[in-house]
């Protein structure tokens, strides 16, 4: 049976998106999601139901509600109401769980991340926690985060130097198939970069999120070592570095959004391993725009698109909208590093990107940034191409929602 599911996956991700599906919203949860008299109706088993207010749930926190699911192989689903909710959110189970918001726009069809500059948008579901590692004030930027998912502290750490926290050889791999579905997770300690604050971190885990929303300034996305993470119709929002991290991340179909420019929306660490790996972070068929027309003029070609955090740096931009506010030379090396951490091992490329803010001349001059062909660029164009098992087998995507693999491209 394995095999026949992993067949139909690596079929979906391959296959032609119809009409009927593309550019929609990852629907697969949504008889669950409608708001109906009974919360449950529709869902699958072992579901909890969390709302602040009504009688019947089961937790009124979410944080409740995932340490009481045990750390075995069942498949537990979290159905979370409406509100805001400020707490941390800690997943280390090892077997599969999702979280899932109850939003109007699903059953619309609407996508979450389709905005433009001043577009706001919000999910049902908003989870806070405003911390931010200023000036040192924390022992590592993990213990700012509103959503960690990893199987240990050890394993979700940070660390410092080239290679980061040496996470012991031991360590188990946390949650197989973590998902969420309509949720923003929002660390806003200051209306600017005031020091690292994620808004999520993976670590040692496969997660994805569908039409969710990260909001931060620095750091938003940490993907930690052996991290898998797929993106699907979510809003990132951020100004420095807010893409980082030592693992795999997959943004597709997305919107980054620029809250001001410093060092670079990508900053990646590769890791030298005995197989050929894709760590790295690759954004496909997405947008990069000003969060709004104020902080528009004041970007204009100006915001990096990434810089090396170390010379195994693998970042790649696909058939993705660049808005005026990126840097016309494309991405920068690191300022003050030997060598600005560049070198004949790092990738800081784009290929068939488009827009006011694509200057293939400049990206060209630079020296810097890559600009593919269509051979070179093969070898990420999909989530079957980069992600794999932490041995370095792949396939590794069988944890990704088939529907959004149905939308791909």
């Amino acid at each position: 049976m394995t095999g026949l599911i992993d067949a139909l996956i690596l079929g979906l991700a391959f296959a032609p998106a119809s009409a009927s599906v593309y550019n929609v919203p990852a629907q697969s949860s949504k008889q669950c999601q409608e708001k109906t008299p009974n919360p449950l109706e529709g869902c699958p088993p072992q579901t909890l139901y969390v709302s602040q207010s009504d009688e019947r749930a089961d937790f009124k926190t979410i944080q409740g509600a995932i340490a009481s699911i045990p750390n075995d192989t069942t498949l537990y689903t979290i159905l979370i109401a409406p509100g805001i909710y400020i707490e941390q959110l800690n997943v280390t189970r090892q077997g599969p769980l999702t979280l899932l918001g109850m939003p109007d726009y699903v059953w619309k069809g609407n996508r979450y991340a389709d905005v433009k500059c001043n577009t706001t948008r919000s999910n049902g579901v908003q989870v806070y926690w405003n911390s931010a590692n200023h000036d040192g004030s924390f022992t590592d930027n993990v213990y700012t985060g509103v959503l960690t998912v990893g199987p240990t502290l050890n394993a979700t750490l940070t660390g410092s130097g080239p290679t980061g926290f040496p996470v012991p050889d031991e360590t188990p791999f946390g949650c197989t198939d973590f998902r969420a579905y309509n949720i923003d997770f929002r660390n806003d300690f200051k209306p600017y970069t005031s020091g690292p604050a994620h808004a999520l971190g993976v670590s040692r885990a496969n997660a994805g999120f569908y039409s969710c929303g990260f909001y931060s300034y620095q750091d938003t996305v940490y993907i930690g070592k052996l991290g898998n993470t797929y993106f699907y119709d979510t809003i990132v929002a951020g100004e420095t570095d807010f893409l980082y991290g030592f693992g795999t991340l997959y943004v597709e179909k997305s919107t980054l959004l620029l809250r001001n420019c410093g060092g670079g929306i990508t900053a990646w660490k590769g890791t030298n391993t005995t197989f050929p790996n894709k760590y790295g972070v690759y954004i496909s068929n997405s947008q990069v725009l000003a969060s709004n027309s104020s902080i528009a003029t004041v970007i204009k070609d100006m915001c990096s698109l990434g810089r090396p955090w170390n010379p195994l740096h693998r970042s790649v931009f696909m058939d993705t909208y660049f808005d005026p506010s990126v840097l016309p030379a494309g991405y920068t090396e690191w300022s003050g590093a030997t060598d600005g951490n560049y070198d004949l091992n790092t990738t800081l490329a784009v290929y068939s990107v488009y827009g006011p803010g694509y200057d293939a001349v400049a990206e060209r001059g630079s020296n810097i940034t890559t600009v593919f062909n269509q051979r070179e660029a093969s070898l990420y164009r999909s989530p079957v191409d980069v992600f794999t098992a932490p041995n370095g087998e792949q396939t590794n995507i069988s944890w990704i929602d088939p529907l959004a693999l149905l939308n791909y491209g």
